[in-house]
């Protein structure tokens, strides 16, 4: 969930004037807000249960209206797609979209205010569920955990208990958890241009810099190293300035770098304060994108898919990376791209660098509301859609045209059609992406990669590829980091705020201003002196406090 800070009534505000939400949100109805009309009241007892005292889905009708929070989000109509038609037709179950309208904080604030809350909120974790929490708005899923099995055995009882509220309690859903490492983040190369150049090393941080210059040299057309929207690449930078430090640690979302049993100032941390001096002279030397700070999300994807940057630095490159790489071959199989091992410093053990990070709560959650009239069949929906079946037909459709029956471990036996009507299965693959809201990653990661393996190389996936040989052994767990963001209308979050902004400040600064090293280091040294003044130590000690919390939780 983002910050609700700038609310035009803040959710904490909100909340305190709705403590009894769910016994004032029984007026709701389809007609006001479009979701169909339910009673409020958390019923822990499903009205269609089956003898044995579980739900039975696809014995009756379920309808549940479904809020994502995000100004991005817009749900794609349930039942218009191949697999969601499946699940509305064999398990009778409609979901009714409620939209942001571009504007989630606003929407969240007035449906809470009227008492006409959803009876799903998919949104991210942290503070703000928890002001939900703490308010009684939301349904504990403890007593469904047995009866419903497919959550608690794969997202397991050590992914759970970091969920679990300060009452012990499990309100959150997760998406995308997983029990093994997965994420993209790291370096891509242009592989045409890294053949005619020789196919040099590009093992250190001074083996990347020579061959950008040799890029800028030869390529004029070409940007030596794009770092993506936000300079995010910057960030990916600093991870090769030392061990066992994903960039997420200087990222601004943390903005804490762990020290002993402390969590410590960003701007003074030997591996951030080296990466900006690299960064600054990559900046100076024009080796790097000179709107890298301001560039779209657009523009850096137009410079990848039509082969215009010699490196790709990024927390996703290839996102990208797969287009650009198909659009490129298709025009001459000798370009696309390939990915490389993560750089580093010289003298630093190459298999304890790690440019990216995954945790294994996942990505965002979706909670049940108390307005929902029967909470027990929507976990059960939701349970049913996070296990084996429900990720074959959300994430490849139906059984039939892409996939027939399983193998002995419940994973999927793709058919030809899976590889020869690649255009088909990714129009079908893409209906359902903003679909997918409590992904199970190690189902489908595995599922894919038993099946990439009996492929020829030329009928691999390159994005599966390049998982499988770099990114997934080069992501960092950061599990015991999670969930360190205040609340935003706390003293702490608002300090977060300003400390944010000063490091937005001097990184840039840092980068395209400064004059050399000294500068840089200035820049830094001012930027704490800035962030101290404004409460630094104390959202570092909050921090700290809720990392040996997450710590204890995991022991």
């Amino acid at each position: 969930m983002k910050s609700v800070r700038s609310m035009a009534v803040s959710l904490a505000a909100v909340l305190s004037l709705t403590a009894g939400i769910a016994g004032c949100s029984g007026g709701n109805s389809a007609k006001d807000n479009g979701a169909p009309a339910n009673a409020a009241g958390k019923g822990n007892s499903s009205a269609n249960a089956a003898p044995g005292g579980g739900y039975v889905l696809g014995e009756q009708p379920l309808e549940f209206s479904f809020y994502g929070h995000y100004d991005w989000y817009t749900m794609p109509n349930w039942g218009e797609d191949l697999s969601t038609k499946w699940i509305k037709e064999n398990k009778k179950v409609n979901v009714v979209p409620i939209s942001s309208g571009g504007n989630a904080k606003q929407k969240l604030s007035t449906m809470i205010v009227s008492g006409q809350l959803p009876d799903v909120i998919w949104t991210e974790r942290g503070a703000d569920v928890e002001q939900l929490r703490q308010a009684g708005a939301l349904v504990p899923f403890d007593d469904y955990l047995d009866q419903y099995p497919n959550l608690k055995k794969w997202a397991g009882d050590e992914t759970l208990n970091m969920l679990r509220s300060e009452d012990g309690k499990l309100y959150q859903f997760p998406n995308w958890y997983t029990t093994q490492p997965n994420g993209n983040t790291g370096y891509m190369v242009s592989k045409k241009i890294y053949n005619e150049l020789g196919a040099p090393s590009l093992e250190t941080t001074e083996d990347l810099y020579h061959y950008l210059l040799q890029v800028k040299q030869k390529y004029p057309d070409v940007v030596p190293l794009e770092v993506g929207q936000g300079a995010e690449g910057i960030d990916v930078l600093s991870s090769a300035f030392a061990e066992n430090r994903p960039y997420q640690y200087s990222g601004k979302s943390m903005m804490a770098v762990p020290n002993g049993s402390e969590l410590t100032s960003v701007f003074t941390d030997p591996a951030f304060r080296e990466s900006l001096v690299y960064a600054n002279k990559l900046f100076q030397d024009r080796l790097i994108s000179q709107d890298a700070f301001t560039q779209t999300r657009e523009q850096v994807e137009q410079k990848i898919i039509t082969g215009k940057a010699a490196v790709y630095a990024a927390s996703s490159p290839t996102e990208f990376g797969a287009i650009g790489n198909s659009l490129l071959e298709a025009e001459d199989p000798e370009a696309g791209y390939i990915m490389v091992w993560p750089v580093r410093k010289e003298g630093l053990d190459k298999n304890k660098i790690f440019p990216g990070s995954y945790n294994r709560l996942g990505w965002n959650v979706s909670v049940i509301t108390t307005a929902a009239k029967d909470p027990e069949a929507i976990f059960a929906f939701l349970d049913w859609f996070t296990g084996p079946e429900g990720q074959r037909i959300i994430m490849w459709g139906p059984e039939g045209k892409y996939w027939k029956g399983t193998d002995e471990e419940g994973a999927p036996l793709f058919t030809d059609a899976f590889t020869t009507d690649t255009k088909g299965r990714d129009e079908l693959m893409n209906a359902t992406v903003n679909l997918q809201w409590n992904g199970n990653t190690v189902y489908v990661d595995n599922s894919k990669m038993k099946f990439e393996s009996t492929l020829p190389e030329d009928k691999k996936s390159w994005e599966t590829k390049w998982q499988s040989e770099i990114t997934w052994k080069t992501q960092y767990d950061t599990t015991e980091f999670v969930n360190l963001a205040p609340a935003g209308d706390s003293q702490e979050g608002i300090i977060s705020q300003s400390v944010a902004e000063i490091y937005e400040k001097a990184r840039a600064q840092a980068v395209m201003n400064a004059a050399g090293e000294a500068e840089v280091l200035a820049i830094l040294d001012k930027a704490d002196k800035d962030a101290q003044a404004v409460g630094y130590a104390d959202l570092l000690a909050f921090k700290t406090r809720k990392w040996q919390e997450n710590l204890s939780k995991l022991k």
